[in-house]
């Protein structure tokens, strides 16, 4: 697609050996704009035999990419962060017809934090150092990080180009070819990160991208015995299905499933920040985030004055169009999405749950044709309610009150989730202690949904397992290889004769 003015510059071919190719078979999906659910492109859709042959080219690339010296593939990375940063405007305006976020989030957000992580991981490949072991006198034993070989990945429709590189960035630092599928949902900004990757003199085969189904494409890379790890975030339910599909050649996989994520204002805490924090924690992207700040918990003292002032917040935000640079909130990604989370409001009342805010699709004649629902707000009638234990995963948040701390830290564990949480606070030794104790691979202490590319990313329990980001995620990517090498030891002979 020719970029001209006000219009977006992205391909819609299958990215194999740095060629744009169509399936096989000749296959494509619509992709839509969620706007107003307008086609925008029809992409070409991957199953087996390109899977195949993606995989293919990975394998064949492989060798020389991780023999590559790893200060050049750093520097072929750090053109890459370039090239996004200078396709800021192209790329933000993708990810917000594809995605329907906002464009003030997608350009200040969404890309910068791309590029900030493909910079990050740009200085990485040549500081995976390995160690020496103690062992016994005589020896010397040496620990390498070598590569895994080929990855495949699979990346969720919520923040395509954000995971994109999340994804990418580590596995080609520790000199891993990739073999990407996003969502049939969302695939043009990693397309276009494609194409920048060639430009800047990616080698043929070291990124490949296939947009398709996930139980096709997505389910078959997990299987195919030419991949060797797989990286997946999604759905706790899809994760489950790719460890399955993953045992025939016992490959390894790394799981960012999903949260539930408890958000607690105890009654010493700044009211204003809270209510600012927590109202970002669930509705920045329309609440489609795993780590969204879904089940807000008040301290009984304070619950009337933090509502009141939060509703109010709630009840502000503005909806509309996303290229509207004064659009605060999009609308979801797709029909279906929707539906899903309106359905969710209907449960609420139906347990017995009070509907403060929203609760359904606005009323407003220009979103009609669009994914919108309102910022809603839902007081439960028990922890133990689904709107309580399921992942809504959209601008649904449901409110809860406690007395004291212990009571506190049994509902924030209440859940098989584990991925993120927060809490705010001016008690510093409570802080530190609900920390501790929370079950949550992430927590944040008087913020919410911070992360750094240096910084760990990941949960427990049915969020998942692994991490993304820092070196946390380059040990993901890599295995350690033991050396033993015999300088001067003295070893008896075995079998004297």
């Amino acid at each position: 697609m020719n970029p001209t003015p006000g219009q977006p510059n992205f391909q819609t071919g299958l990215f194999i050996n740095n060629e744009f190719v169509d399936a096989l078979d000749g296959s494509t999906f619509d992709v839509f704009n969620p706007y107003d659910n307008t086609l925008l492109a029809k992409v070409s859709e991957a199953k087996h035999a390109d899977v195949d042959r993606a995989v293919a080219a990975a394998r064949k690339a492989f060798p020389a990419w991780a023999a590559m010296s790893p200060s050049d593939r750093g520097v072929l990375i750090g053109k890459l962060a370039e090239a996004i940063e200078k396709d800021r405007d192209n790329l933000s305006l993708i990810e917000s017809l594809d995605t329907g976020h906002p464009i003030r989030d997608t350009r200040n957000l969404d890309v910068l934090r791309t590029t900030a992580t493909f910079r990050y991981f740009a200085g990485m490949p040549d500081k995976n150092e390995g160690t020496v072991i103690p062992v016994e006198t005589g020896f010397l034993n040496y620990v390498t990080r070598v590569p895994v070989g080929v990855v495949g990945q699979v990346v969720p429709w919520n923040f395509p180009l954000m995971f994109t590189s999340w994804k990418m960035g580590p596995a080609l630092a520790a000199g891993n070819c990739v073999v990407m599928k996003q969502a049939e949902l969302t695939p043009l900004s990693t397309l276009r990160v494609a194409e920048l990757a060639r430009e800047v003199g990616f080698p043929a085969g070291v990124i490949n991208v296939i947009p398709g189904y996930g139980h096709i494409a997505g389910q078959y890379l997990a299987e195919h015995m030419g991949v060797d790890k797989l990286s997946f975030t999604g759905s706790t339910m899809t994760g489950r299905k790719i460890v399955q599909a993953s045992a025939g050649n016992l490959k390894r996989i790394q799981l960012e499933l999903g949260g539930k994520g408890a958000n607690i204002v105890f009654e010493d805490a700044n009211i204003d920040a809270a209510v600012n924090g927590s109202a970002f924690a669930i509705f920045h992207n329309q609440g489609q985030a795993c780590i969204a700040g879904s089940r807000l918990m008040l301290h009984e003292k304070i619950a009337d004055q933090f509502l009141e002032k939060f509703l109010k917040l709630a009840a502000s935000i503005k909806l509309g169009n996303p290229l509207d640079p004064s659009t605060e909130m999009g609308p979801l990604t797709s029909k279906l999405h929707q539906d899903r989370v309106l359905s969710f409001c209907k449960i609420a009342q139906e347990e017995g749950g009070e509907l403060l805010l929203g609760g359904k699709a606005p009323s407003n004649p220009e979103l009609q044709k669009g994914c919108f629902v309102e910022p809603t707000v839902v007081r439960a009638k028990t922890i133990n309610d689904r709107v309580c234990q399921e992942e809504v995963f959209g601008p649904f948040v449901v409110v809860s009150t406690f007395k004291d701390d212990a009571e506190v830290l049994e509902m924030a564990n209440n859940t098989i989730y584990g991925l993120g949480g927060g809490l705010w606070t001016n008690n510093l030794q409570r802080a530190h202690l609900m920390a501790r104790h929370m079950e949550a691979g992430m927590v944040w202490i008087n913020c919410y949904k911070r992360f750094h590319p240096g910084s760990p990313f990941g949960g427990i329990k049915d969020s998942g397992y692994g991490r993304e980001m820092g070196h946390f995620a380059m040990h993901e990517y890599t295995e350690p290889k033991s050396v033993w090498v015999n300088i001067d030891a003295k070893i008896p002979v075995f079998y004297p004769r």
